[in-house]
Parts: structure tokens; C-alpha cells; sequence
């Protein structure tokens, strides 16, 4: 009796975690830096591109057996759904009662434990390559920024580091999802993203 291996492959789903993540801050950026106004028409890309593109990119990293991806995404991605129900409950719409209790506060430490996860993130993402590492320092950055606002320490230049930090990851994003798209379609290096530090793997 012979004994078949069958080895199933799936695409990288980085290309769509990142472009989910760019898109998110994109229009999130926006409104921190005074371009548009309101958060009622953040919140769909906020769930749609923020959370549930980054949610599909960890279940199949998690496949992957990636558990760096996983985590970041997967991390990220529940970041943006519980982004966009405290907007929800900050606007009203789950009645006043909810709105009248809302404590900008608690949102402040919600900012803080992700800027604690942020950063020992940005130490594994070190050894991926240069542009996610990258990304995860602006991210560190726009946690600092958020947190500090929350807290109404420095708010107006908190805000504005948070806001510009912001509007960088969506560009870095773009590049990080455009390479991890080109580079393996043509099969060569098109957008090159920086080798890792090779500081914590040899």
C-alpha cells in the first residue's frame, strides 16, 4: 500500500492584509489631518478594508503556519472593528445613554496596550523585511500619538503626530502591498523591500 502526501499551497495573503491596512489609514489620516470632516464614512472602510481584509490575511497566514502574520494581522484587524464600534457608540447610535458614558479615557488605554503590542511586533518585524519594519515604527508612532491625545497630554501635538504617522503607513502600506503583488507575479524583485537586520535569526 502506498501512501500519498498531497501539499496544498496558498498565495501570500500579505498583498491584501497591507492593502486593507493602507486603505484604512488612508481615509483615517484624512479627517486627523483636517481634509475631510466627520468619521460616519470612515467606519465602513474602517470594518470592511481595516478589519475583515486584515482578519482574511491572519486566518491564512495562521494556515501558513506564519504566526508572526497572524498575530499582526489578526491583531490589527480586531484594532479596526473595535475602532469603528466606539466611533459607533461615541456617535449615537446605539442611543445616548451609551454616547453620554463614553470615556475618552478608556480608549487612551486601549491606545496604550497597543502600542505595548506594536512594539515588540516591530522587534520581529526585523527580520522580515525593510518596509514592514518600517511600517510598524510609524505604527509605534501613531499609538504614542493616540495614546497621549486620549489622555490630554500634549493633545494638539499628539494629534498631529498621530495623524501624520498615520498617513505614512498608508503609503508605506501601498508599496509593502504593491511589492508583495508584483514581485511574486513577475517573479523577480520589481519593488524591492529591504532585506531583514538579521540581528535576532542568523
Amino acid at each position: 500500500m502506498q501512501t500519498q502526501q498531497v501539499k496544498m499551497t496558498t498565495a501570500d495573503p500579505s498583498a491584501l492584509g497591507l492593502f486593507g491596512l493602507a486603505m484604512v489609514t488612508l481615509v483615517a489620516s484624512s479627517q486627523k489631518l483636517g481634509w475631510t470632516d466627520g468619521l460616519s464614512l470612515i467606519i465602513p472602510w474602517a470594518i470592511f478594508l481595516g478589519a475583515f481584509a486584515q482578519l482574511f490575511a491572519c486566518i491564512h497566514d495562521a494556515k501558513k503556519n506564519n504566526t508572526f502574520g497572524a498575530t499582526a494581522f489578526g491583531g490589527f484587524a480586531f484594532f479596526w472593528f473595535s475602532v469603528a464600534l466606539s466611533w459607533l457608540f461615541k456617535m449615537g447610535a446605539f442611543g445616548e445613554i451609551i454616547a453620554s458614558q463614553a470615556d475618552g479615557k478608556q480608549l487612551g488605554f486601549a491606545f496604550l496596550g497597543y502600542l505595548i503590542f506594536s512594539l515588540y511586533m516591530t522587534i520581529g518585524a526585523m527580520e522580515t523585511h525593510k518596509v514592514l519594519f518600517t511600517i510598524f515604527v510609524l505604527i509605534d508612532f501613531l499609538f504614542f500619538g493616540l495614546t497621549f491625545d486620549a489622555f490630554g497630554i500634549a493633545s494638539h501635538v499628539m494629534h498631529k503626530v498621530a495623524a501624520i504617522a498615520e498617513f505614512c503607513i498608508a503609503i508605506f502600506s501601498f508599496y509593502g502591498s504593491a511589492a508583495a503583488v508584483l514581485n511574486v507575479h513577475f517573479g523577480r524583485t520589481f519593488l524591492p523591500v529591504g532585506q531583514p537586520f538579521k540581528i535576532f535569526k542568523k
